[in-house]
Order: C-alpha cells, then structure tokens, then sequence
C-alpha cells in the first residue's frame, strides 16, 4: 500500500542530493518504501537496520566499510541510533565527489525527526535533503477500506489492513505500549511509561483544543517543564501535531495558546479505547477526532511552501484551517462532521478578518457545492485535490 508518487519523489530526491533523510513514525511504511528504491534506481542496495546486532557490528569501522559501498544505495535504518555517523557519511560523500566516482547514495531512515534532522544539518548541510512519510491517507487508499474505516482505524497500513476492527484497535494498542516501554525511553533519560501513557491519553479526550501547559500539569500533577518535555517527545516522534494560531496583525485579541492534536486518528481513538464506529459516532471526542483526521489528510498533501495556522479570537470568530499558500492565495477551511453544511456565524466573522482568497467548509459527503457566492462545500478528497492538486502527496517536504 506504498504509493507510487512517494517513490517517485524519494527518486527525484536522491537524484538532486547524494543523501535523503526519510522520517516517519515507527510502522508507517519507511522501510518497505526504501527498500523498493535499489531497484528503481537501477543500482544495487544495502539494507542496515541499527537497532538490529549483527548490522550495527557491521558498523565497528564504518568508514571502511561505506567507502567499500561503490555505486550502491545504502540504506541506513533507524539512523538516529548512530549520530557519530552523520560526519563520516560527509566526508565519504565528499570523497566521491572529489574524486568523480560513481556516486554511493545514502538513504536516511528515522523515527526521531529532531535527533535526525539536527544531526544531519550539523554535518551534513548541502548534502541532505529531508522527506516525511505520514500514515496513509484519504487518496491513497483509493476507496478500499471507506473513508469510514480508515478514519476509525487510522493510517498506519498494519492497522489498516487488519480482518476486523478488534483486530485493529489491538494492533495499535500494542503499537501505543511498544512506544512507550521501548522507544521512548530509548530517547535519553528515562520517562515513567505510565505517566507518559496518562498525558498521552488526556491529549486524546483534548485532541484539537487549544491545551494549556499548566492546565495539563495540574490535570496530571505534573510540572509544567514536565509537560512540555513530554509534548516535544511525542512530536519529535511525530505523533502529536502542535497547530500554531494566526499570528498576523489585524487588531483582534487572539487565543495564543496552540492545539494539540493525536495525529493519526487510530491512535487517537485507541488510546480512548474506541473500537468500531459507533462506539465512535456515540463518544464526546468525535467532533475533534473528525478534524484531526481532516486536518491530517489535508496538510499531508500541502505543497511544502504551505503554512498551517488556525484562527480564533475572544470574540467568538474562529476558523479550524488557515494555509498561508503565497503572499496572494490565503485558504480558510472550516470542517465539520455532518452531511448538510451550514454557513455559521464564527466562520463568517472569521472570513472578515482574515479575508481569505478562498472558503471552504470541508464535510462528510461526496459532493462540492457552492453554500454562497464565495464559500464552497467541499467533501475530503476534493479539499485535497484543490490544496495538493490531482495527485496523492508530494513526500518531500524541505531541502538543506
């Protein structure tokens, strides 16, 4: 279930730089996709898991050993388990380059987007480029399962493709569990897995409020670093979304507290413990949790020149979406769980605020309609063919 448009933009990365940091939460499909690049490039491949024994005493010399890797792509697994790695690749790239041989390519896989990206800029600059694959979404499954099915289990493609719901809501229970007894503590100081399992869950019953650190440390009696360390784990994991509020000067007094969400819906719902869509449809959370999903599938096909805000002020004008596209294209997206949209008032004072080139209410049908003379009804996938264009997503999303 990798699509065909992320290996096509890994292959245009690796041809424009000689090394590709591929970042991803644990199961999402890095390594099935990487491993299916060796033989679209045309070159052969190595594959190196560094959290697995045997591959990392392959490692006791790794100069030697990748400068042996001639005209070879190189995949190097979980990378951020090695971080004195990153300056030997620079000088063996270097090396090729010096010398006009045949270009090793090196192919960076990581579950911890900060260690990665902070160890490959320090000593790879000009060398890298970075690339994110997200859980699968509404265009990539192409209808099989619903849009129904992949809200409730999410898009991580083992949890997916399982038999049956309880089957599912298990898989990524399991997953939750492993994260936190095992990868996380891997990190560096030891997080109590209880604790962390807690804030995890009272972020799920908050998923897409504007969550105050003091608020969580007293809901949790915890401090207030605490709770911001735990956030930047989870994000640097890339399992939490922090939505940053619009930050533009138009006078207003504006909520400045971010919004928390549980980016992949299954997860979200199994650490709720929701198992099928009714239990869904019946919960408090399935308002946000349907926003989240939107809001995901949505950023996942942005082109990577798109900034992600949401807007609301004290005075009641709110707007779930703001995509800063150009200087000149500003798309404002209100989303909600229903079958017949409705123009609200927070939405159209938000309009006049922001005075957006573009209003969409995003909603749970399968038709576009016009609701006004300038606000469209717009079903999922639609939405994200008009902010991504008529293709699935561009992965690569920075360069450096």
């Amino acid at each position: 279930m990798i699509p065909r448009l992320a290996q096509d933009s890994l292959l245009a990365a690796l041809k424009r730089s000689p090394a590709v940091a591929l970042l991803g939460a644990r199961q999402v499909g890095k390594t099935t996709l990487a491993k299916m690049l060796g033989a679209a490039l045309g070159k052969p491949s190595v594959y190196l898991d560094l959290e697995r024994p045997s591959d990392l005493a392959k490692m006791q010399e790794p100069e030697l050993y990748l400068r042996d890797q001639k005209n070879t792509l190189v995949i190097l697994d979980e990378v951020q388990r090695l971080p004195e790695l990153f300056p030997i690749l620079r000088g063996v790239i270097d090396e090729r380059i010096a010398g006009g041989e045949a270009a090793t390519q090196f192919l960076l896989l990581g579950s911890a987007s900060l260690d990665v990206v902070q160890g490959a800029s320090e000593s790879l600059a000009g060398r890298v480029s970075y690339c994110e694959l997200g859980p699968l979404n509404v265009m990539e499954v192409l209808g099989q399962p619903d849009l129904n099915t992949l809200w409730l289990r999410g898009g991580f493609p083992r949890s997916v493709l399982q038999p049956d719901d309880d089957s599912s809501l298990i898989w990524r229970q399991d997953f939750i569990t492993s994260y936190l007894e095992r990868d996380i503590p891997a990190l560096g100081p030891r997080v109590p897995a209880e604790s962390l399992r807690r804030f995890w869950t009272m972020l799920a019953h908050y998923q897409g409020g504007p969550v105050s650190g003091p608020k969580l440390a007293s809901n949790l009696s915890l401090s207030v670093p605490t709770v911001h360390r735990y956030v930047d784990i989870l994000g640097d994991l890339l399992l939490l979304r922090a939505l940053r509020p619009w930050s533009g000067n138009i006078g207003k007094r504006l909520v400045k507290t971010p919004k928390i969400y549980v980016r992949d819906s299954g997860l979200c719902h199994a650490l709720l413990n929701i198992g099928s869509l009714d239990e869904l449809l019946g919960h408090p959370v399935v308002g946000a949790s349907w926003e989240g999903f939107v809001l995901e599938n949505i950023l996942s096909v942005a082109p990577r020149r798109v900034t992600p805000w949401f807007y609301r002020t004290h005075a009641g004008a709110e707007m779930d979406l703001v995509l800063e596209v150009t200087p000149q294209r500003r798309i404002a997206i209100e989303i909600k769980r229903t079958l017949t949209p409705k123009l609200t008032r927070s939405f159209t004072l938000a309009c006049a605020d922001l005075q957006p080139t573009e209003r969409y209410i995003v909603y749970a049908g399968e038709e576009a309609y016009p609701l006004s003379k300038d606000v469209m009804a717009m079903p999922v996938r639609g939405m994200m063919e008009r902010v991504g264009g008529r293709r699935q997503r561009a992965v690569f999303q920075s360069e450096k």
